[in-house]
């Protein structure tokens, strides 16, 4: 098992990057681009990809993920909102859980949270 041969492997799945800006960039446009939405599109795109990166490769090196599992993914993290639920899912679970993903179809798409309504407040001020 080469560390390499995963992350290239991981890096075909995902596909093409996103383009970092809708516009041609020029000398001096910095501030253009970092304002610009598809640049903050790109970051987040890349922030899912090093995430998921890191943890499939930290579970199949811990020996929590077979090496062979790794092309169970390809569909979820070939698309943008397959990559950022992936790595949210990730980010919110220890590499041990990753066995799970894989027998799990449950982090295909973000849901919304209901809008439950929350719990009163229950504070009691304790006199000095």
């Amino acid at each position: 098992m080469q560390l390499n041969d995963i992350a290239a492997r991981l890096d075909r799945a995902f596909g093409d990057e996103l383009p970092i800006s809708e516009g041609l960039l020029v000398a001096g446009d910095l501030q253009r681009l970092l304002a610009d939405d598809s640049y903050q599109l790109y970051l987040q795109d890349q922030v899912s990809r090093q995430v998921i990166r890191d943890y499939l490769t930290n579970a199949v090196v811990l020996g929590h993920l077979p090496e062979a599992h790794l092309d169970r993914f390809s569909g979820q993290i070939a698309t943008q909102e397959g990559r950022n639920a992936l790595s949210l899912y990730m980010l919110m679970h220890a590499v041990e859980d990753a066995g799970f993903l894989v027998e799990h179809e449950e982090t295909g798409s973000l849901q919304p949270l209901g809008s439950a309504p929350a719990p009163t407040p229950n504070l009691t001020l304790v006199p000095k």
